[in-house]
């Protein structure tokens, strides 16, 4: 299942009805948690890999951690081929991702939304996703087709692992060498 929402109450909402208590969580744009907040409470047996690149986060982050053992926070760029290469270690070693959670700048830049939920979700093929912008979820209620095109997971398996591109202009490293 992938949701888009816009509404941080929704959001969070959200988050509440899908998470389970031993999920296997990457947040991708914690910023200082108050939505890691919820995860964490929601799965305690679980794992969180929340990442957020912006200075004001770490702090409360790193507090935050330090409450709860199953948070695992990284400051870091989700753009980048190393950070993605990291995460995707960890969840190798974990062996599942169920839920993968990507609130980057809520209304802002839906293009580099998409690109980053299509390349991570298409590398760590998660059960749910859950993405946060005002722009997909405009284009998506904005939008008609003709065809229909749909994947059951949390990811777009329909487009296998063609997410994964050699090089995007706008992403510095992403490589096909995770997979």
């Amino acid at each position: 299942m992938i949701k888009i929402v816009y509404d941080i109450k929704v959001y969070r909402e959200v988050l509440r009805d899908i998470i389970q208590a031993d999920d296997v969580v990457v947040e991708l744009g914690c910023h200082v948690g108050n939505s890691t907040r919820i995860i964490s409470k929601l799965n305690k047996d679980g794992k969180i890999f929340a990442l957020d690149n912006s200075p004001e986060a770490v702090k409360p982050m790193e507090s935050l951690e330090k409450e709860n053992p199953n948070l695992e926070f990284t400051k870091a760029d989700v753009r980048l081929h190393e950070t993605l290469e990291a995460v995707a270690e960890k969840i190798r070693e974990v062996g599942r991702c169920d839920l993968l959670s990507v609130d980057l700048g809520g209304g802002y830049h839906p293009d580099t939304v998409f690109k980053v939920f299509f390349i991570w979700s298409s590398t760590l093929k998660p059960k749910n996703t859950i993405i946060r912008n005002r722009g997909l979820l405009d284009f998506v209620h904005s939008s008609s087709t003709d065809e229909v095109i749909k994947s059951r997971e949390g990811w777009l398996e329909s487009s296998g692992n063609d997410g994964i591109p050699p090089r995007l202009k706008e992403f510095k490293l992403w490589s096909s060498k995770i997979n």
